[in-house]
């Protein structure tokens, strides 16, 4: 730990005063065991990704036999099994329009990939000047310099790099709440915007439904059925990032199935491989990808561009997904999250207690101090990662009955025990 803390710089955090970190030595199931023996349910899902849980027996199995094969090989003139396999179960499992498939690194990698291709579509179709963005506030899609363009440039994390980031265009961030109707008041801005700016626009970017690490707030699925009749009627590409929503985490398989509508391109990862190796994917039409390819290459290609050994994690990750036993775990994680943290809303300082899917969100009025309250969760056997005013979970579909309830208990007990 003394050469963790002099030498390794961890996400969102300083070399300096950092607060206390908590060693990891096993992970199975929903739990993580930590040096001194004591256990956590995992409430996470490391960062939303480990969907199936810790040492899946089938992914490890995958994962084992393609190491025997070969780990990697790069994939500039060569192809292989693992992303032939992974690339037809993701156009099995997304709308039919979506059937071009680019391998990415990350979550981040693939939205500067959707970028990119936004970008070289309109430079195919002899409109360069067709070169901006559109989003809406509070929205985040990654920390590469593309990704952090299109994050909320005032209430994100990225204010440091302002000036220095390329400037697109941004609304506010949709009003009308999931579950209610989203009028026209709601749409008048994104309407006005695109009528006057849509000469300049390659695309418009969103996350479906849920605006993930910028604030986990949940909109009506009408404000996207609008959005992509405007995107069309102004020809105007549709970019959906499903890479927090993606692969049932809100109820759906993706989120952009509440409102039955398909984007021009489309990003997933995360949960793609289990939590089991980075890797994401950049998912386009036809229209797109031939028409970018009638003009050239698409300039974009990784090294570890669809490594056998993460396509194989992929690929079993989705076979468990296709097994269709997930929907009765979000139903019922569902269920579990709006009895277990509704007693939240009633507590001292408590804003907003949201549900969506697996997802449960306690807002608070305040900032939480993470250096105080995380060993507090740990303390009561759980793994929960706090965010400015947000306390959230998004536990592994695989949790059952009683460990989310000493999720959700732990959290109030912790809220009811902070100093107004």
């Amino acid at each position: 730990m003394n050469f963790d803390i002099r030498h390794i710089w961890h996400p969102y955090s300083t070399t300096v005063n950092r607060p206390e970190m908590f060693p990891v030595v096993g992970a199975k199931g929903v739990r993580l065991t930590l040096n001194n023996g004591r256990e956590l349910i995992d409430g996470m899902s490391s960062w939303w990704c480990t969907i199936h849980g810790y040492n899946h027996p089938a992914i490890n199995q995958a994962m084992k036999a393609q190491i025997d094969d070969f780990s990697h090989i790069m994939f500039g003139g060569l192809t292989h099994k693992p992303a032939i396999d992974l690339a037809q179960k993701l156009i099995a499992m997304t709308p039919p329009a979506l059937d071009t498939v680019f391998f990415a690194d990350s979550g981040s990698v693939s939205v500067e990939v959707a970028i990119k291709m936004a970008m070289q579509y309109w430079q195919a179709r002899n409109k360069p000047e067709k070169n901006k963005m559109l989003t809406v506030r509070g929205g985040y899609y990654g920390d590469t310099t593309g990704a952090m363009s299109l994050c909320d440039p005032n209430n994100g994390m990225h204010h440091h790099f302002t000036g220095i980031l390329p400037e697109h265009y941004f609304l506010s961030r949709p009003l009308c709440a999931f579950g209610s109707p989203c009028e026209e008041q709601h749409i008048a801005a994104l309407r006005e915007m695109l009528a006057a700016k849509y000469s300049k626009l390659a695309a418009v970017i969103i996350e479906p439904i849920v605006q993930g690490a910028g604030g986990m707030h949940f909109y009506s699925p009408e404000y996207l059925k609008q959005l992509q009749a405007l995107c069309t009627e102004y020809q105007v590409l549709l970019i959906h990032d499903e890479i927090a929503t993606g692969f049932g985490r809100t109820g759906k398989l993706f989120a952009m199935e509440h409102a039955n509508v398909v984007p021009d391109i489309m990003c997933v990862g995360k949960a793609l491989t289990g939590g089991y190796m980075t890797l994401a994917a950049t998912l386009c039409s036809t229209e797109v990808s031939q028409t970018i390819s009638e003009t050239g290459a698409f300039m974009h290609g990784p090294t570890f561009m669809a490594n056998p050994l993460a396509c194989a994690a992929g690929s079993a990750s989705l076979e468990i997904i296709q097994q269709g036993n997930w929907k009765h775990q979000v139903e019922n994680i569902e269920r579990q999250l709006w009895e277990g943290l509704s007693p939240c809303a009633e507590l001292p300082g408590v804003a907003d207690v949201r549900v969506l899917g697996a997802i449960g969100v306690v807002e608070m009025t305040t900032p939480v101090v993470m250096a105080e309250i995380q060993p507090e969760f740990v303390k009561r056997g759980i793994w929960v990662r706090p965010y400015g005013k947000l306390i959230y979970l998004m536990p592994p579909y695989i949790i059952n009955d009683d460990e989310l309830k000493q999720l959700c208990s732990g959290i109030i007990d912790v809220i009811s025990s902070l100093k107004s």
